[in-house]
């Protein structure tokens, strides 16, 4: 099942949907988190018809940094000993087709294309076996990064989270199997990025496992899973997709601040 939130064309009601094989999004009543049950009066339009959010809105967006080997290596770093975490606002998500804005204060930016879960139910204290039962499924995530403030700043906070550097969506998947994923970055139809979730040095199950010991996960909350190798920098007027196998692709246009 594909899970959509979507604005009407004409800017109008923002809804959550289930996206059918058909390409019709009929609206649901309500959130996701619950019963899925279709809203009364209202009607199935077709996908190109609506204009496509990120697919939640989370209280808190939670990032592992260096899951993947190869790309620790690229960057000259180790791979850690304990999940390396971070955070990103919710400010800083946006959704399919939106701009990526290249800050002012910032000359390098990165793209880094992940596989990202999506919680379903409030939870905490989680075991790795118990995470496929408390998730709503799983998106494209870009987890864009101002590579040049990473070490200068210290703490992330602007080198992660600033507006726009969390493109999520096009929707959630609910039913996928995150063992085996491609995961790449396309910038401009060029191939940057290309890996896969079985090179993840800690897998989603583990990683969500240790992140709900310190913290209490809402529904709607997303944790973004780890870059392969290949990042590189992104340029105003670049087009970015992210895809991930058995989800879809995400495509940011990147424009520069007007500050």
């Amino acid at each position: 099942m594909r899970i959509v939130r979507y604005q009407e064309a004409d800017g109008g009601e923002v809804s959550y949907g289930v996206l059918g094989a058909d390409g019709l999004v009929v609206p649901l009543e309500g959130d996701p988190y619950g019963e899925r049950r279709p809203a009364s009066g209202r009607f199935a339009r077709p996908l190109d018809e609506v204009r496509l959010l990120a697919p939640v809105e989370p209280s808190k967006v939670v990032a592992v940094g260096r899951n993947f080997a190869a790309h620790a290596a690229e960057l000259g770093n180790q791979v850690p000993e304990r999940p390396l975490i971070f955070l990103k606002p919710s400010s800083s998500v946006i959704g399919p087709g939106e701009e990526i804005v290249f800050p002012g204060y910032s000359d390098e930016l990165h793209h880094e294309a992940e596989l990202a879960a999506v919680i379903g139910v409030r939870c905490r204290d989680l075991r790795p076996e118990d995470v496929p039962g408390v998730l709503l499924g799983y998106t494209c995530a870009n987890d864009v990064t101002a590579r040049d403030l990473q070490k200068p700043d210290g703490q992330w906070w602007r080198a992660k989270g600033s507006d726009t550097f969390c493109p999520l969506g096009p929707w959630v998947e609910t039913e996928l199997d995150p063992a085996a994923l491609r995961v790449t970055a396309t910038v401009n139809g060029d191939v940057r990025q290309e890996g896969s979730t079985a090179q993840m040095v800690r897998p989603v199950n583990e990683l969500i496992a240790h992140i709900s010991a310190a913290m209490t996960l809402l529904p709607g909350d997303v944790i973004l899973t780890g870059t392969p190798a290949g990042v590189s920098r992104m340029h105003p007027g670049d087009t970015v997709t992210v895809a991930v196998e058995g989800v879809g692709e995400l495509t940011n246009v990147v424009v520069r601040a007007d500050i």
